[in-house]
């Protein structure tokens, strides 16, 4: 999705009247488009897989972390808003923490602010209500950071991004981790054990602990509520494979054994160099 900033040679200008208008306009239509959809979407998922669910497992899980509170879910976009913000401004294209967290999250605080966050059948699993809700929130949320980023000159615009940029960064890291491992220990000790298992090795993995604090308290509860079958046992397997993959497509175990002054085998060297996943010498 691209944010609609207008630029002359080298200096972007604030939009004309005539323009900013046909931005908003823009703007609005699109966003209500991609609000309702996203609305729609993260709710249909709570209904899998009765009905066909539309929207990222991230954002399943997230939803899940803020457990229907209203100011949870709004503080939770609130931090993603200013990431988005600082990306339209300096780059003027839009991120997909639009559609993935801020949409959902707000329309989830909408949604349930209401009853208190007290029931989630009628608000947030509901997709016709979330659809709506979605809609006006896509539509303000993105007429708002297209209309700004087009108003705003070159000039400020390198500034908001060296400084919108780094806080943004602090906030997805370290603060969200810290955020979603404290939700996954009070949600039990089983649940607090495999996120922060899980969100070390994610740390370690991907660079960042959220996607395994996430994991973690869906096995975690999934263990706390059906015990150990089936189900669980192919999840935590697909866990670990997932971990797996992703650390030998990054390197990580070739990373690991040097930091140990340990030789990488050469079978090893050759996987890699087989399938690209990260230097092999």
């Amino acid at each position: 999705m691209s944010g609609l900033l207008y630029a002359v040679g080298d200096t972007a200008v604030a939009a004309a009247p005539g323009r900013t208008l046909t931005v908003a306009l823009e703007s609005m239509v699109i966003g209500a488009l991609i609000g309702f959809g996203a609305g729609a979407g993260v709710a249909r998922m709570f209904h899998a897989p009765t009905v066909q669910g539309m929207g990222a497992f991230r954002t399943l899980g997230e939803l899940n972390a803020c457990e229907n509170d209203p100011v949870a879910h709004f503080s939770f976009g609130l931090g993603f808003f200013f990431h988005a913000w600082a990306s339209a401004v300096g780059t003027g294209a839009l991120t997909s923490d639009v559609d993935h967290r801020i949409v959902p999250h707000w329309a989830a605080a909408l949604s349930t602010a209401r009853r208190g966050g007290r029931e989630a059948a009628g608000t947030l699993h509901d997709p016709r209500r979330m659809a709506v809700v979605g809609a006006a929130v896509g539509l303000v949320l993105v007429t708002v950071l297209n209309t700004t980023a087009a108003a705003v000159p070159h000039s400020l615009q390198q500034v908001a991004a060296g400084v919108l940029g780094p806080a943004s960064q602090w906030l997805i890291n370290p603060v969200m981790p810290i955020v979603f491992w404290m939700a996954a220990v009070d949600a039990g000790r089983r649940t607090g054990g495999w996120g922060t298992a899980l969100g070390g090795l994610a740390q370690v993995v991907m660079g960042n602990a959220v996607p395994g604090i996430v994991l973690g308290i869906v096995v975690g509860r999934g263990v706390d509520e059906l015990g150990w079958t089936r189900t669980t046992r192919v999840l935590c397997a697909a866990v670990v494979a997932l971990f797996a993959a992703g650390a030998v497509l990054r390197g990580a175990d070739l990373q690991l054994l040097r930091q140990l002054h340990a030789e990488v085998p050469g079978w090893l060297r050759r996987l890699h160099d087989a399938i690209g996943g990260g230097p092999a010498r």
